[in-house]
């Protein structure tokens, strides 16, 4: 039996992996931190018994450190970060205070507690950063492996890159017992309405415009967020301490390509159900109309990436990892879930802006 803390486990990615391992671990015991920022939402824990949610901020060094010794914490699972781009342009600091500092503060509290005051028992400290941190590929460019040289190019993936660094230096330097995964775009149930699927998804449904930076092909690969959990636990319990793993969902494709796909999928939703048209009288689709005549392109984002791209060849060969989804089958998924699950997004509309 294995005692986690999972920082952050109260936002998208978080809550889905406190989900999917309640479901293949019942035996082992969770804990969660969170800041329950505008991000976090203790109703995405709903419906999960014996998972503890301690409201709380990772620079709060004592408070981490108090929460691994009381509850004989072995694995912390660090989720806990400021992740959306266009925030870290207007507002960076808090990029650098949770993504570095805080990332830092979780290190220290393990090191003390782990090594230099510790059993020496086994841990396991696993960082969740993101393939941005590798910066910007053309397009003929090989796809992105754990040996690519970091070369961050927003505000919020140099602070990953800051945290995946310090990460390293603790396992190099002290011996912790660490992993850290770069992961692609995630979608999927819990995900805040201010990134681009849930975004356009919910405009689709309101009839509000689709802004699409530049020309929108920029190029992106998609991971459903439960695959990403699967490669998690790999990690977790076959990863080698002070490895890096990429996981990826292998469906890269142009933003314009999600955008039209989203359209089409909730064209054939209404299609099928009838019964939308009353639930969302002011969408294209509940007047007969495309989805895809919302579609307006706007000026392109400061620093804006042109292409992202995961070679997941370590992760398969050491782990076994593989996504279990295409794009058009993760995201029809998701689409049923929010359709599904009104009463969790609907009071969120207001505290999300019409950003991505």
């Amino acid at each position: 039996m294995a005692n986690l803390l999972v920082t952050g486990g109260a936002g998208f990615i978080g809550a889905n992996f406190v989900h999917y391992w309640a479901q293949h671990h019942p035996d082992d015991v969770v804990t969660v931190l969170d800041a329950l920022t505008y991000a976090g939402n203790p109703a995405n824990l709903d419906g999960l018994n014996g998972v503890d949610l301690i409201q709380g901020d990772i620079c709060d060094t004592a408070l981490v450190e108090k929460l691994l010794g009381e509850r004989d914490i072995d694995t912390i699972v660090h989720f806990a970060a400021e992740s959306h781009v266009d925030r870290s342009i207007t507002g960076p600091d808090a990029f650098v205070t949770t993504n570095i500092v805080g990332t830092h503060s979780l290190l220290k509290a393990a090191r003390k507690l782990w090594l230099d005051t510790g059993t020496g028992k086994p841990h396991r400290f696993h960082h969740v950063s993101t393939d941005e941190v590798y910066g910007s590929l053309g397009p003929n460019d090989p796809a992105f492996a754990e040996t690519k040289q970091y070369e961050p190019n927003s505000p919020y993936s140099a602070s990953k890159a800051g945290s995946d660094h310090l990460v390293r230096a603790y396992h190099h330097t002290y011996g912790l017992e660490v992993t850290t995964s770069n992961c692609s775009n995630n979608y999927g149930p819990f995900q805040f309405p201010e990134k681009l699927i849930p975004l356009f998804l919910l405009n689709c449904l309101h009839g509000r415009s689709l802004p699409i930076y530049g020309d929108g092909m920029n190029v992106r690969d998609w991971l459903h967020v439960e695959d990403h959990c699967n490669g998690i636990e790999k990690v977790l319990l076959v990863g080698r301490p002070g490895e890096t793993y990429n996981i990826g969902g292998g469906q890269e494709l142009p933003n314009l390509h999600v955008i039209e796909e989203i359209c089409a999928t909730v064209d054939r939703a209404f299609s099928a159900d009838p019964s939308l048209a009353a639930r969302f009288p002011d969408a294209p689709a509940a007047q007969g109309k495309p989805s895809d005549s919302l579609k307006t392109f706007v000026r392109d984002r400061a620093g804006h990436d042109r292409r992202y791209a995961i070679d997941e060849t370590k992760a398969r060969g050491e782990l076994g990892y593989a996504p279990r989804r295409t794009f058009s089958e993760g995201f029809a998924q998701t689409l049923a879930w929010y359709l599904a699950n009104e009463s969790w997004w609907r009071p969120l509309l207001d505290k999300a802006k019409s950003v991505r």
